[in-house]
């Protein structure tokens, strides 16, 4: 059954148990999340990778409720065809309280996932299209209404030019700008073309960093609380190549004069005091010997993208899982 994502509000937990997202628009979709949880849903977040691995035990906590629980959202987050044989199971079995929602990237009218739901009565499948400029328009002019700002027509062009046709960041600007005029205060053209888009994706840098110290919850939630896309997959392996030589360059150091607060303060460019202490430990984790084979399956992690995009959020995925299990005393 297919249903266009305005008539989201309309579905109620126990007529529609599992729900397909697809398409481009993670704006819109993290709109309707952030509303469920204003609507005191419990929110669980999963990557598909993990339930293939270990499906009975999704089984058994989606299928188990505590009496004191609300009603609960399960998110399965880059869903591809694999995961089709699980959600078939679902069929056979009773969920009570739950919706779940597969959250998948854009998939064509060949897809086996996206038929399964469109033809089904039982399941409900939502596409999400990109955002066009009327959309984004009507969007921001209702927010800045709200919110009692006011721009001129040309400055709302200029913020929507900005967001480059993505809802997230439109409202990432509009969200600044709300900062900015607090209090009453306003704001010119010039401030305003200064303020908007001056973004720098902390995400992919936190999540490298974390990477590299080895630190498996702390990815999973920024993976669980960020939508990549197969387009963020470069910017991901070129951070994580560049951290990575970096953190080479003082592993060399260390195991020269075996002094970590030296190796730390010696280097150039210093290092802001802030991340020392993650500096600190992934020079401890990591060996020389081991930053280069991995600095050389970043390289091939690349090709391997560049010749086929549309799988590439997957493999680096993988690849950042795998990480943390990693023996970097012996090999890659």
């Amino acid at each position: 059954m297919i249903i266009k994502s305005f008539e989201l509000n309309k579905i109620k937990i126990n007529t529609a148990n599992i729900i397909l997202f697809y398409g481009k628009n993670d704006g819109e979709k993290n709109q309707y999340f952030k509303s469920l949880k204003k609507h005191n849903k419990e929110i669980y977040n999963y990557e598909e990778k993990e339930i293939l691995e270990n499906s009975d035990n999704f089984f058994d906590k989606v299928l188990t409720k505590s009496l004191f629980e609300n009603e609960r959202v399960v998110i399965i987050k880059r869903t591809s065809e694999k995961i089709l044989k699980i959600i078939e199971n679902f069929t056979l079995k009773r969920l009570e309280d739950t919706i779940i929602i597969l959250n998948a990237d854009i998939l064509d009218k060949k897809s086996k996932l996206r038929s399964f739901f469109e033809k089904s009565k039982e399941f409900i499948c939502v596409p999400f299209y990109q955002d066009n400029e009327q959309t984004l328009s009507k969007i921001a002019s209702n927010f800045l209404r709200e919110k009692k700002i006011s721009i001129s027509r040309s400055d709302i062009n200029l913020i929507i030019s900005r967001s480059n046709g993505d809802r997230a960041t439109l409202f990432n600007e509009l969200e600044k700008i709300e900062l900015y005029c607090k209090g009453g205060k306003k704001i010119s053209t010039e401030y305003l073309s200064k303020l908007t888009n001056l973004i720098e994706n902390h995400s992919i840098s936190e999540l490298v960093d974390n990477c590299l110290a080895k630190e498996p919850k702390k990815i999973s939630n920024i993976l669980n609380e960020n939508n990549f896309s197969n387009e963020d997959c470069i910017l991901i392996i070129r951070t994580f190549l560049n951290k990575s030589k970096k953190i080479l360059i003082l592993s060399n150091d260390f195991s020269k004069n075996k002094n970590i607060e030296k190796t730390i303060s010696a280097a150039k460019p210093p290092i802001f005091w802030k991340d020392k202490e993650i500096t600190r430990k992934q020079i401890m984790l990591w060996k020389p010997e081991n930053l280069k084979k991995l600095i050389y399956k970043l390289n091939d992690i690349e090709l391997q993208i560049k010749k086929n995009l549309s799988n590439s959020l997957q493999v680096v995925i993988d690849f950042i899982l795998e990480i943390p299990l990693t023996d970097t005393n012996n090999k890659i």
